[in-house]
């Protein structure tokens, strides 16, 4: 389905749609949830990134981060390709440990990445990679599980009242292509911490934005950034809830979900939305709930399959819903070919 904020819609409906005057691509945490999305991101190699007009950034925390470090290749579709099969084939043991599916974690990021990939990133002619992470301050960055499992339920319940309160356990730092400034870069509501990327940080802070609490080890004094521990970016900006887009460029948006949830904590808070000025210019491109109850176990993958499923299963499942998706790819490709976008665009 396709949703568009106000002045998106607004524009679209009058105007029509056309690539070029995409000047964001965005990407929200989820983990495995990424897999309904990589088909969709072929279509997008294909129809969109060559129409588009530079520079275009992509901002994106954890799994969001790791789809748009394919994005940015010379190669993309080959990149991605590697990605969702070293994704879907990860195998553990039994009980795997902090340590285990650390060192699994860098392993899938060095297939992504291949030989040149950081230098094809940072060099990229069109895209401009924006890697949203988190600095934990104080019990937050103990890798102690009982003391960093207090830090999140105390943030987890201060959260539940005021969303600044995860000021106090985390801070905000956004790893920015030092050629152009991203929408996001002035986002207020969180002190941000603004660091370029470079060689010497591009792969730490990947691996930091996916980096889930008492899941992976945090990423430990990145290169250029303040001294610390670094964690998943998706505690603060879950589904991206920052400025988007120039106020002249419209932000392309393929997500899991049809709404936006702005923090990891506010997943079962319905009452906590995204502010809609920040979702202004932006298109969302999802799929449907009555298309995910066609799913295998009807639901989008997430990393509780790891803990429900046997290997076989979950990669059975996995595969599954990733071919089930290609559904919503050639819908895609139709939509933009027709250029049906227009009508078929709901408000966001």
């Amino acid at each position: 389905m396709f949703k568009a904020g106000r002045s998106a819609y607004e524009s679209i409906r009058k105007h029509g749609f056309s690539p070029a005057s995409i000047g964001t691509i965005a990407g929200a945490s989820g983990g495995a949830k990424w897999l309904v999305l990589s088909q969709l991101d072929r279509v997008i190699f294909q129809d969109i990134v060559p129409r588009l007009r530079g520079p275009v950034h992509l901002i994106g925390s954890s799994i969001g981060a790791w789809r748009f470090a394919c994005y940015a290749q010379s190669d993309p579709a080959s990149a991605i390709a590697r990605f969702e099969a070293a994704y879907l084939e990860q195998r553990y043991s039994v009980k795997p440990d902090i340590a285990e599916i650390t060192a699994k974690t860098r392993e899938i990021l060095t297939q992504v990445l291949g030989v040149n990939g950081v230098a094809e990133i940072l060099s990229n002619p069109v895209f401009r990679p924006h890697i949203v992470v988190v600095r934990a301050r104080h019990l937050a960055s103990s890798e102690q599980p009982l003391l960093l499992g207090t830090s999140l339920l105390a943030a987890a319940v201060l959260n539940a009242l005021n969303r600044k309160t995860l000021n106090l356990f985390f801070e905000r730092t956004l790893f920015s292509d030092p050629r152009d400034a991203s929408p996001s870069y002035s986002a207020s509501k969180f002190p941000t911490q603004r660091v370029a990327l470079s060689t010497s940080n591009l792969e730490n802070s990947i691996v930091a934005s996916g980096s889930i609490p008492l899941v992976l080890k945090g990423v430990r004094d990145i290169a250029g950034a303040v001294p610390g521990v670094y964690r998943d970016g998706g505690i603060i900006d879950y589904h991206l809830d920052l400025p988007q887009s120039a106020p002249d460029r419209l932000a392309l948006y393929p997500h899991f979900y049809d709404h936006v949830v702005p923090g990891w904590f506010d997943k079962k808070l319905p009452w906590r939305r995204a502010d809609p000025a920040n979702l202004e210019r932006t298109i969302l491109i999802s799929p449907s709930r009555e298309f995910i109850s066609r799913l295998p176990n009807g639901k989008i993958p997430d990393r509780t399959d790891f803990r429900y499923f046997t290997h076989e299963n979950r990669l059975r499942a996995w595969r599954g819903a990733v071919a089930a998706c290609k559904e919503l790819a050639d819908e895609l490709h139709e939509v933009i070919a027709t250029d049906r976008l227009p009508a078929r665009v709901l408000p966001l």
